[in-house]
């Protein structure tokens, strides 16, 4: 019997690593060295004998990875995400919290939107703050200290595919070709990804690419934090999609060495906080008393912009062709609107796909349909999420979904009533930090429930 997308939400949610490793392989390789590429490896190295992480970037040296233009940029590890890297890496929040991560519980944690402060819902999971280098960081030095993982300082340059079964990857070291032969090659080479242009250079076919323009630009500056312990960890404000305003929203975190971490948002000709000066002011002036105390701290640096201009999806399920020993992840499969927070916890997601597709010892001759199937609902998961708050955005031209301005509707009363509603927020808080899957939202209990909040409110 075939699960529903909810089951299958669920198990990839409970999904834990072996007691013991499981060997199904001699050999994979990992192109890319990404968080998403990184907890692949995580997972391979239970089910291969040794595994190679090809990347252009010296995956040895820490802090900021030149490979990854948007490190430098406020990130948000979800509570799915989190609860995903504690099974795969069991004392990963000590270790987090020793290196200076801040623990960012439900209490510690403010929320507005529109200028309203939402309810706080008090048994809702836990997240971690930190920077982009010290999370990514702290993966990497879990991966790399499995005696069967090893990095290669390369870049790859294409397939080797021998039939209809993928057997290595090539890759050039200062100009110097290699071949890394391979059992099973997992792309995550992120966005940019080149693994459609090498499909069909081999002659199969290249997946379909489907994109959203959302043009967003943000801005991400850091502050000193006089307090060791604040009282708030994480402050976020939020105005609902086509609300005019001059930024889509900002958020701070307090993260490692004392700093808070301050993020601003603004879509299409709004590019908020270019300058110091700038960033300062609307952190005074249209946000809530919160960023206006952040103001009056020391600013560290420089403000570090961003743009994103599309969230994109390739559709891999789709192909009616597609090699044996080839599993793409990560954002080389999709990539979200970053302001919703999904691309850490989306890549531990596909770990966990990964995963269960590994554990009954699949025949790798094959093609990996069944990481596809399981991939693609955390995908249409993730997708939906972001894109129908993107739709509601004035500059965003579609593709708009059947249904779409009833689902709308029913997204704007749910939404709306997380404000002073507990129960609405906490099933919408388990969809959003993807510990649920969006259907949990879309029954007549919960939307009943959120009119009847909305009209107590009103």
């Amino acid at each position: 019997m075939s699960l529903s997308p909810a089951e299958v939400f669920a198990a990839l949610n409970a999904v834990r690593p072996p007691d013991q490793a499981s060997p199904v392989m001699d050999k994979a390789v990992v192109v890319g060295g990404s968080v998403a590429g990184l907890l692949a490896a995580r997972v391979l190295a239970d089910y291969a004998e040794s595994v190679v992480v090809l990347d252009r970037d010296d995956l040895h040296v820490p802090g900021h990875r030149p490979g990854v233009p948007q490190g430098t940029q406020l990130h948000a590890l979800l509570p799915g995400g989190f609860l995903q890297l504690e099974r795969l890496f069991p004392g990963f929040r000590e270790q987090a919290v020793a290196h200076g991560a801040v623990e960012a519980p439900p209490s510690a944690r403010r929320n507005y939107l529109d200028g309203r402060l939402k309810v706080v819902v008090p048994d809702d999971a836990d997240s971690l703050a930190g920077s982009r280098p010290l999370l990514e960081g702290l993966i990497r030095q879990q991966v790399l200290r499995l005696p069967n993982v090893k990095t290669v300082t390369a870049r790859a340059t294409g397939l080797v595919i021998d039939g209809a079964v993928t057997t290595g990857v090539h890759y050039d070291v200062g100009g110097a070709p290699g071949v890394e032969h391979a059992d099973l090659v997992v792309d995550a080479m992120g966005r940019s990804s080149r693994l459609s242009e090498w499909l069909e250079q081999a002659g199969w076919e290249r997946p379909a690419m489907r994109r959203m323009s959302v043009h967003l630009n943000y801005a991400t500056a850091l502050f000193r934090r006089r307090e060791t312990n604040p009282e708030h960890t994480a402050v976020l404000a939020l105005n609902s999609p086509g609300k005019s305003a001059d930024v889509a929203g900002a958020a701070f975190f307090a993260i490692e060495d004392d700093r808070w971490m301050a993020m601003m948002a603004g879509y299409a000709e709004n590019h908020p906080g270019r300058t110091p000066e700038d960033f300062v002011r609307r952190l005074r002036e249209q946000f809530p008393p919160e960023f206006r105390a952040l103001a009056d701290s020391e600013l560290l640096g420089d403000v570090q912009t961003y743009r994103h201009a599309d969230s994109r999806r390739r559709d891999f399920p789709a192909l009616r062709r597609f090699p044996a020993g080839l599993v793409p992840v990560g954002d080389a499969v999709a990539s979200f609107n970053p302001v919703y927070g999904q691309g850490i916890t989306a890549a531990a997601l596909h770990a966990a796909c990964l995963l269960t597709y590994l554990r009954p010892g699949p025949d790798l001759r094959l093609p990996a349909r069944q990481f596809l199937a399981l991939q693609q609902v955390v995908v249409d998961a993730a997708w939906s999420i972001s894109t129908s708050a993107d739709l509601a955005l004035p500059h965003v031209a579609g593709p708009y979904p059947r249904g779409h301005r009833f689902s709308s509707w029913v997204s704007r009363q749910i939404v709306t009533a997380t404000i002073t509603d507990v129960t609405t927020a906490r099933r919408f808080n388990e969809v959003v930090s993807m510990r649920k899957h969006p259907s949990a939202l879309a029954t007549p209990g919960v939307v009943l429930g959120a009119l009847r909040a909305n009209l107590r409110a009103r």
